[in-house]
């Protein structure tokens, strides 16, 4: 091959180019030819010269190559050693990770560091999503090194689309709701993606009127993988899926600790009771009737939890990557865990006849249901028995127990009838939604949708686990030790004042004036229910309440009706529990990898990243189920569904289909054959001509019109009537006071008899009547 890059292949047919045949031309040459070595390879002559250096030009403005001075042409893949680049990720070390902007090479970019030495030189520091122009060197495996010249400002928009080809480029169909146009991919542009791929497509600057541009930066996975609908929704909120080999690596080399100073808590019939599916079992409890007599009645209580702090040390990378995730994401197909599975679901988890470590939380009641006091240790356990709830629910009914567990069970359920008369003393708010659950076949799809049962073996479970949550926070509360509370503030008094009012028109009355507690919206249920409205108000006051986040400042948990709360039970899937766990280590001297003094100034910070993480979580959550959903009914179009109205906006209903859950859209135009209007106080919209109701939590009987999978979207019409209302008294026409208002009213009518005589409409007419005379 010659300096200025014959090509290899045969010799291109003579005429114009197109630009997807330059940029292959180019890459069969040297890194660099001369702009006349492609005129001469295309036998491009004469005026189509002019031509071909205008589609150039635009090749370079797009960045699918780079032109210097006009004439010297290189492929975009090969780096100038001054470019522009993206910031896409920072890694565990805070480097920024780039991309190059201008990337038009089919192969993967080379990636890019700037060192968070050199990044914390700018000020503002730069971040993910900025684009800086940066100068280049070679560091080894197809990388780069960069140092920052100055920041340019922001990154093309980045998302997810489908690919679908054409006959040149493609078509991006994006995969998020909110996107409604499809992105035109120019040949060039759609590097390897082929027919329905999952690709990251990045936006192109738009030049006057047409079609939205956009390249394909990198491929996700396939529309007809059976797993799509997770990894889209995993993908759309930069969830990570894969551990870095050094956290892997760290977890490959953990072994379990040996007793040493830990209590033995071996021969104590520990068990635990979860999902029938579930892996990592993170939480064991135990209880027996008190002996002290000066506690007639009352119990004793383990609450045994896996000690995850001593696997995993602060500022390790296991610690720095279980921060990055902030929690495990539970999808219908997969769970994306917060821990390897060498930690998750193998050393951590309190597997039965297995010995672990633990930290346990001995806990006395008396026989009012009050706990008296409370003991931590870190100690070694050994489960006796590995429990369903519906192994536990049947066992406490009288059936057969494994392994001589009867007792056990039994004297679980003994001491949380009586920790139900604390519970009915404090009175949390009872709001008891039903919960549905996704069954997915062997094929990855959706076999059915099922409501979750709720025995009281959950409630078994779900008590013990905020008594130990509140000892914790009690502890070290009392020990000053900084800690991470789990809150949840009152009612926004706004929100208090507009559900009032809501339910007022409903004939509930919510008490006011003074603080709101949940003993008033636990009435106001109880006659729900005695009205069969229960789920209907249940939305209302859902509503109503605050999310509860993680803070270092205690405000309280609302719902609970608890004046402190710390997430203590779960620390194999929550960071919040691993961070209580280190303080509780520090605060009673239980051994290493205790509360750091730099973490304990974090903890704030910590608290902000996590609470945002966990929303993260449940968003993707839900997006998968709508999805999986969408697909599920997309063979029912046309059919007729029971559902209840859940939302009320000025632009249509949202309602949630009984059966399955499944959440869709009535736009204002499919609600009926009038007009109506949105009511914003009354929570409803109103017929005009009518005045029927269509208000929040009504029942509501519907037709599914249209079922997208691929945004999870679902679109019906109604067919139920509306609630009986007043109907709207015809508004009156306001008579003229003054002469002026009565001759231009009297003008104004003739004006319409008229046309009305003529059969000209009214804008005609207007137009005729003002039209100017001809000239001359």
């Amino acid at each position: 091959m010659t300096k200025r890059g014959k090509r290899t292949a045969g010799k291109p047919k003579p005429g114009l180019p197109t630009k997807a045949e330059i940029i292959a031309y180019l890459k069969e040459s040297d890194t660099e030819v001369h702009r006349r070595d492609i005129a001469r390879a295309f036998g491009v002559k004469g005026e189509a010269r002019a031509v071909l250096r205008s589609m150039l030009k635009e090749l370079d403005a797009d960045g699918s190559i780079n032109l210097k001075n006009g004439k010297r042409v290189e492929r975009a893949d090969s780096l100038p050693p001054v470019a522009p680049v993206d910031v896409m990720s920072v890694d565990d070390d805070g480097d920024l990770i780039c991309m190059p902007a201008n990337w038009g090479g089919g192969d993967k970019p080379p990636i890019i560091t700037i060192s968070a030495r050199r990044a914390a030189k700018e000020k503002p520091a730069p971040g993910v999503g900025d684009r800086l122009l940066v100068r280049l060197k070679p560091a080894g495996d197809a990388g780069y090194e960069a140092d920052i010249i100055k920041p340019i400002g922001k990154g093309a928009h980045r998302f997810l689309a489908v690919f679908r080809p054409k006959r040149r480029g493609g078509i991006a169909d994006p995969v998020e709701r909110r996107a409604r146009n499809s992105f035109t991919i120019e040949a060039g542009d759609e590097g390897t993606a082929k027919d329905g791929d999952l690709v990251w497509v990045e936006t192109k600057n738009a030049r006057g009127y047409g079609p939205q541009k956009a390249r394909v930066r990198g491929i996700a996975g396939h529309i007809d993988d059976k797993h799509a609908y997770s990894t889209i929704a995993l993908a759309n909120h930069d969830i990570p899926t894969d551990f870095p080999s050094a956290v892997l690596e760290q977890a490959e080399k953990a072994t379990l600790p040996p007793l040493g100073s830990r209590t033995d808590l071996r021969d104590v019939p520990l068990i635990t009771i979860d999902p029938a599916d579930a892996k990592d079992h993170d939480d064991a409890v135990f209880a027996e009737p008190d002996d002290d007599e000066n506690n007639p009645g009352g119990y004793r209580v383990i609450v045994a939890i896996a000690d995850v702090s001593y696997f995993v040390s602060p500022d390790s990378a296991l610690d720095k990557e279980a921060l990055k995730r902030g929690n495990s994401t539970y999808l219908p197909d997969r769970v994306v865990p917060m821990l390897p599975e060498r930690l998750s679901n193998d050393l951590c988890s309190l597997r039965e006849n297995e010995d672990r470590p633990c930290m346990a939380v001995e806990m006395i009641i008396d026989a009012s249901g009050t706990k008296k006091s409370q003991r931590f240790m870190r100690a070694l356990m050994r489960s006796h028995g590995k429990l369903s709830y519906e192994d536990a629910q049947a066992i406490s009914e009288g059936g057969e127990a494994p392994n001589n567990l009867g007792p056990v069970v039994s004297a679980l359920y003994d001491a949380y009838r009586i920790r139900m008369k604390e519970r009915a003393k404090r009175a949390p708010l009872d709001l008891d939604l039903p919960e549905r659950k996704i069954i997915l076949d062997k094929d990855g799809n959706v076999e059915k949708v099922i409501k979750r049962e709720r025995f009281d073996a959950h409630k078994v479970i779900e008590e013990f686990m905020i008594l130990a949550n509140v000892a914790a926070a009690e502890a070290l509360e009392r020990a000053k030790t900084p800690v991470i509370y789990r809150v949840h503030d009152q009612p926004d008094p706004e929100k208090l004042e507009t559900i009032r009012d809501y339910l007022g028109t409903l004939d509930y009355n919510l008490t006011k004036g003074g603080s709101v507690r949940p003993a008033n919206f636990n009435q106001l249920l109880k006659i729900a229910g005695e009205r069969d409205q229960k789920e209907m108000v249940s939305e209302v006051v859902l509503r109503s309440q605050r999310q509860a986040i993680y803070d270092v400042v205690n405000v309280g948990h609302f719902g609970l009706n608890i004046p402190r709360y710390a997430h203590f039970t779960s620390p194999i899937r929550r960071y919040a529990d691993l961070t209580v766990h280190r303080a509780l280590v520090k605060a009673f001297k239980l051994g290493e990898n205790g509360q750091t003094e730099k973490e304990a100034k974090a903890l704030p910070e910590i608290s902000q990243q996590i609470s945002d993480l966990e929303r993260r979580s449940v968003a993707a959550e839900r997006e998968s189920n709508d999805r999986y959903l969408a697909g599920y009914l997309e063979e029912k179009v046309g059919v007729e569904f029971e559902a209840r109205i859940r939302g009320v906006t000025k632009f249509g209903l949202f309602i949630m289909l009984d059966e399955s859950g499944a959440d869709g859209f009535i736009p204002m135009r499919s609600i009926g054959s009038e007009r109506f209007r949105f009511e914003e106080k009354e929570h409803a919209v109103i017929g005009e001509s009518s005045g029927g109701i269509f208000r929040l939590g009504q029942p509501v009987r519907v037709s599914l019109a249209e079922a997208a999978p691929l945004t999870g979207s679902l679109r019906f019409e109604m067919l139920s009537d509306p609630l009986p209302g007043e109907k709207k008294k015809p508004r009156k026409k306001p008579t003229p006071q003054t002469s002026r208002e009565r001759a231009k009213a009297k003008k104004k009518e003739h004006l319409r008899k008229a046309s009305r005589a003529k059969n000209i409409p009214k804008k005609a007419k207007r137009r005729k009547s003002n039209a100017k005379p001809k000239r001359g």
